[in-house]
């Protein structure tokens, strides 16, 4: 048995936007770091677009005047990072950035249900293929609902549930917390108040939770 199972069972706060591709990542690395040394995840779902908005315009400014020698290096480290995670991740074409609204409020209503955190690591992780596996455009209500029947999901139900008043306002509330505690895009981890933001620094979670701050 591992340390980190000796005492309490630690815990890790993913806020995660479906629109990244290195939240993908950090998804999927994440699940398996908590079958290895077992710790509770606490998904918060976000909505980046608005952190931005809000404190990190510097994204939109980067995608404007992109510098060549970067963005080559972040396609070459894209690829890197997904043969090491043993993910098929494909920056998409054709839709980039994407409207994420939905689909994350979509996770926020499977995440209020029974067995809630699984439903939504499921949905998610259709999310993520959907976009970055498939080239879908996860803003569609057509793709999202293929996304809700592959799980055997009423899909016309949680398209429903996604867009009621209550499920708006968490997102909102989730997005605002996130940037009330430092936060400044997708994914940002939190083991206790240590921050840790990006798939590449996951490491730093490893060392958080040994470390018990």
């Amino acid at each position: 048995m591992s340390e980190l199972h000796r005492g309490a069972q630690p815990r890790v706060e993913c806020f995660f936007d479906c629109s990244s591709p290195w939240t993908y990542l950090g998804f999927v690395t994440l699940r398996r770091m908590r079958e290895e040394l077992g710790f509770a995840i606490a998904w918060r779902p976000v909505l980046v677009g608005a952190v931005f908005n809000s404190v990190n315009p510097s994204v939109y400014a980067s995608r404007e005047r992109p510098i060549a020698p970067k963005q080559n290096y972040l396609k070459s480290s894209l690829a890197q990072w997904s043969r090491q995670a043993g993910v098929a991740v494909t920056f998409p074409p054709r839709v980039f950035p994407v409207n994420s609204a939905k689909a994350m409020r979509c996770c926020l209503a499977l995440q209020a249900r029974p067995d809630g955190d699984r439903l939504l690591e499921a949905f998610a992780l259709g999310a993520f293929e959907a976009y970055f596996g498939q080239d879908l455009d996860i803003s569609q209500d057509e793709v999202l609902a293929t996304v809700a029947a592959t799980m055997g999901l009423d899909a016309r139900e949680l398209l429903a549930q996604q867009d009621c008043a209550e499920v708006r306002q968490q997102l909102r509330a989730s997005t605002d917390e996130l940037i009330a505690r430092g936060g400044f895009g997708s994914p940002t981890f939190f083991v206790g108040k240590t921050m840790v933001f990006g798939n590449d620094h996951l490491p730093l979670v490893r060392q958080a939770l040994a470390s018990g701050t």
